[in-house]
């Protein structure tokens, strides 16, 4: 198995697809991820062609129990971001 793409790892492969310095694409991505938090925030979806949509979901709070007491506790309701990979990026997979 082939050990993990870092932040590293993809600045350096942007920079060298793109033909671009290595701090260039490090501002770029930056500013990619940036961008894509901010409209996560607003409640707004990302959708990228052909790779994939971000998406906010919501939770409702719940009730759960401890596992160790088994004391009943209250789960509050919470965001998450959800991501569904895009058709081309499915096919890249496969």
């Amino acid at each position: 198995m082939k050990k993990p793409l870092n932040k590293q790892d993809l600045v350096a492969s942007v920079a060298e697809i793109a033909d671009i310095p290595k701090t260039k694409a490090g501002e770029v991505i930056d500013a990619i991820v940036a961008s894509i938090e901010k409209s996560l925030a607003d409640g707004q979806e990302v959708r990228l062609v052909g790779f994939g949509s971000f998406v906010v979901a919501s939770r409702k709070a719940t009730t759960g129990r401890n596992p160790r007491t088994g004391e009943e506790i209250r789960i509050p309701a919470s965001n998450s971001v959800r991501f569904k990979p895009g058709k081309a990026l499915k096919d890249a997979v496969n």
